[in-house]
């Protein structure tokens, strides 16, 4: 049906701006990063596959590409009849490509991300929902939904995995200040835990940039900063401030330059690593690789030291 070319979204870095995809089911509005969407195409049949999760419908080939459908309708609980005017939104993220049913697609909003909320817990499904923020496009709200949540869900072991640090062995355990932007409530839960296993055990988690640039302003300068924070990690996609935005102050700032700063993210393409580049990022790479992650953290602050 129509292609969905990023290549000319968000040229500039670092404006904490997001271009917001509307689709409804049911009548509803969600949203999805346009970060996400590689196409939308008309619904077209598809192979069942055995033993799925329930809200897989199976997979179709277009392209000579097997890609996964999720029929999200019934993953969000409609129960509603399957109709060939539906759409399949492409989607591609954590190196994987899956396609998504909706019922219609509206059209793309620009905002901020301090236009995107946190959810209540009623709205959002409690500490583990799917919503993970409200947006407010225009004279709609319009709910995010978590769709590394889902993922995660359908599919465990496609998301991060603990495994990755236990095959590591052993580890000294790390006092070093390490300080975490992640919105997802499950995977802000899941890096926690496998950092925690890897032996960093002096943790700090934020569920946006703003939260966390604003904790970095508070530090007293009377103290040595690396005390205070040895390391940064960070997401891409969060309400209030985005990764990127908080890698540029980050990096532009005389006093917090220094702090060694890794982007970890499920939308790490080539695109996305020169932008990252240009806001002064010393690492990105794309979530799950949590083991990684751990590899390069060591290294950046064994470099730290010298």
């Amino acid at each position: 049906m129509a292609e969905v070319h990023n290549s000319g979204i968000l040229l500039e870095s670092g404006t904490n701006e997001i271009e917001i995809m509307e689709f409804t089911i049911d009548g509803s509005l969600y949203g999805i990063n346009v970060a996400k969407v590689r196409e939308i195409i008309m619904s077209a049949p598809v192979k069942v596959m055995p033993h799925a999760h329930p809200a897989v419908e199976g997979i179709f080939k277009p392209r000579d590409v097997v890609i996964t459908v999720v029929d999200l309708p019934k993953y969000l609980g409609v129960d509603k009849e399957k109709a060939e005017k539906d759409l399949f939104i492409i989607t591609n993220f954590n190196k994987m490509y899956i396609a998504f049913r909706v019922h219609t697609v509206v059209g793309i909003s620009r905002i901020s991300w301090t236009d995107i909320h946190k959810p209540d817990k009623t709205v959002s499904g409690g500490s583990e929902g799917v919503a993970t923020g409200i947006a407010q496009c225009g004279s709609d709200l319009v709910t995010i939904l978590d769709f590394e949540r889902i993922v995660a869900e359908i599919a465990p072991e496609t998301t991060i995995q603990m495994d990755e640090i236990e095959q590591m062995g052993p580890r000294a355990r790390s006092d070093e200040p390490i300080w975490i932007a992640e919105d997802s409530i499950l995977l802000s839960k899941m890096i926690e835990e496998c950092l925690r296993k890897a032996g960093y055990v002096n943790l700090r988690m934020f569920p946006n940039g703003r939260e966390m640039w604003e904790a970095l302003n508070a530090l007293p300068q009377s103290r040595k900063l690396f005390e205070q924070v040895a390391l940064i990690i960070t997401d891409i996609e969060m309400p209030q401030m985005d990764g990127h935005r908080l890698t540029k102050l980050v990096k532009s700032s005389p006093r917090f330059q220094p702090i060694p700063l890794i982007i970890f993210s499920s939308l790490i393409s080539e695109e996305m690593r020169i932008k990252g580049r240009q806001l002064g990022a010393d690492e990105q790479m794309s979530k799950p690789e949590i083991g990684h992650l751990v590899d390069v953290m060591d290294q950046l602050l064994h470099n730290a030291k010298d």
